[in-house]
């Protein structure tokens, strides 16, 4: 088998403004497997919050073993950027030499459609009203939001679209004071779940505290281990592929999660249509599907995920699975 990485750059649409920074561009690794003359794709985004870098996980990716398969790879590889890509380039593999699709593999019922949140960057209150109203058309907003002072924010938002869903990512950006100040409100606009309000570190704060919108681990939750610290802190988990390293064990935590009494949310980093592509199987029937990635970009690869009015479709064989 050899194993091949490629860097690709996705200009975006606009800047895209979080908590922690702000890009113009996306930049991925694309991995591929060939083996019996067959090629698996799949793609990553190294994350430097954990710090990964295009460098770091490329060598990870390339120090692998010549022949591996997807149950090896869970020990070869931590949960992350490295992992994801290999793991879904190996299932795009098998589905390939199956003739099958990767759902029929997994025995998992064909997917359908999901709503998916869009995502509102970063901004000054007039700028996010703005962006607001020009998508006030969507039933599902994400707003990024992180900082001591975002009621102007959120009260422009609620203003420019008045008739969407509202979620909150915080990206680890408030304190235990802020949440609490901001909670009350919170119901008040009408948001249905607040994502990642404090950092992974002081999430200890939550313990107790009144939660009147649900609380989703992002930053907190990665793969199955780290269900049992969530206990008592969050209501929902955030499923992100590149967090899990992959789409075997992401399959795997929301099961888990599930069955401790979690509801599920899947996102995802700023991507394109093939790190989506595994992803949409995860989120059948999620609380929230938050995998707007392609729409974020200004250029998608070929046979892109199809977005409408029922949601982002599931990927044709053409792109992944």
């Amino acid at each position: 088998m050899s194993i091949t990485v490629e860097k690709d750059v996705f200009p975006l649409a606009q800047v895209f403004r979080i908590s922690r920074g702000a890009r113009t561009e996306a930049q991925v690794l694309t991995v591929k497997v060939t083996r019996d003359g067959i090629t698996g794709w799949g793609e990553c985004v190294p994350y430097a919050r954990y710090d990964e870098t295009l460098d770091s996980v490329t060598e990870e990716i390339l120090g692998l073993p010549s022949e591996v398969g997807r149950e090896a790879l869970q020990n070869l590889l931590p949960a992350g950027a490295a992992r994801n890509a290999v793991d879904c380039a190996l299932w795009d593999w098998e589905a390939k030499k199956a003739g099958k699709r990767v759902w029929e593999l997994a025995g998992l019922p064909a997917p359908k459609p999901e709503i998916t949140a869009y995502t509102l960057s970063l901004d000054e209150p007039a700028a996010m009203q703005a962006q607001a109203e020009k998508n006030a058309f969507r039933p599902l907003l994400k707003i990024k939001l992180g900082t001591p002072d975002d009621m102007p924010r959120l009260e422009a938002v609620r203003a420019g679209a008045p008739k969407s869903k509202i979620i909150i990512d915080a990206n680890e950006g408030w304190s235990a004071e802020v949440y609490k100040d901001l909670a009350p409100h919170l119901v008040r606009l009408g948001v249905a779940l607040v994502e990642q309000p404090l950092p992974a570190s002081q999430d200890d704060a939550l313990l107790g505290m009144e939660r009147p919108v649900p609380v989703c681990a992002d930053e907190s939750c990665h793969d199955r281990a780290s269900l049992p610290g969530l206990k008592g802190k969050y209501d929902v988990v955030n499923i992100k592929l590149d967090k899990t390293g992959g789409l075997t064990e992401a399959l795997m935590l929301r099961n888990d999660a599930l069955a401790e009494g979690y509801d599920v949310m899947v996102g995802c980093m700023v991507g394109s249509s093939l790190a989506m592509a595994p992803a949409v199987l995860v989120a059948q029937g999620a609380m929230v599907t938050d995998l707007d990635g392609p729409l974020l970009l200004a250029e998608d690869r070929d046979n892109a995920l199809q977005y409408d009015a029922d949601g982002v479709h599931p990927p044709v064989a053409a792109l992944w699975g």
